[in-house]
């Protein structure tokens, strides 16, 4: 396990995530390219075909991860769903209009999370996910995780997400958990 001193967690806005891109992409694609995930160089090219749009919407928010001379170790980002989203539609199972309803504040989609591997085990996954979501002002988050990701989904299930479905993100390959985490609790 490598450790490079403190690791710190920035929360960003979308012009500040855009202008840091190119860590995000590093991160992005070391993580995903691994198995069970195995996306491609096309695949990071469409992920971050999409970036620059996704840091554009309102509600966009990111964080990032370093270490104390710079380097990027993890990043998350997301943003709330708005009332047309479509994230529900890709669900293999129709889930009750009730839980599917948004108005563009309701539910924040988490839209990725990843650490790079030197750096997993440390709680770096932990700090990003309580750093991008802290005052997200959202009853929810909503995120899709594929299920032999164990270690992910072991956290996600840690931090009070429960599983709601499945779904085939982007209508193909396999199919991902679709999991909520209520904000709301009282």
């Amino acid at each position: 396990m490598t450790r490079q001193g403190t690791i710190t967690v920035e929360r960003m806005d979308g012009p500040a995530a855009a202008h840091a891109q190119d860590a995000f992409r590093l991160i992005y694609a070391e993580a995903f390219t691994e198995p069970p995930y195995e996306e491609t160089e096309d695949d990071v090219a469409a992920a971050f075909h999409r970036f620059p749009t996704q840091t554009r919407r309102p509600a966009f928010r990111a964080a990032l991860a370093r270490t104390g001379d710079g380097e990027p170790v993890g990043m998350a980002y997301g943003f709330a769903l708005a009332a047309d989203t479509k994230w529900w539609d890709e669900l293999t199972e129709p889930v009750p209009e009730a839980m599917r309803r948004e108005d563009g504040h309701r539910t924040f989609g988490l839209m990725e999370l990843a650490v790079r591997g030197p750096w997993r085990g440390q709680g770096v996954a932990r700090r990003l996910h309580e750093t991008l979501i802290d005052g997200v002002g959202a009853e929810r988050v909503l995120l899709n995780v594929h299920p032999a990701a164990e270690a992910a989904s072991a956290a996600y299930r840690a931090w009070g997400y429960r599983k709601v479905g499945e779904a085939r993100p982007w209508g193909t390959g396999d199919p991902h958990d679709v999991m909520l985490l209520d904000l709301a609790r009282g």
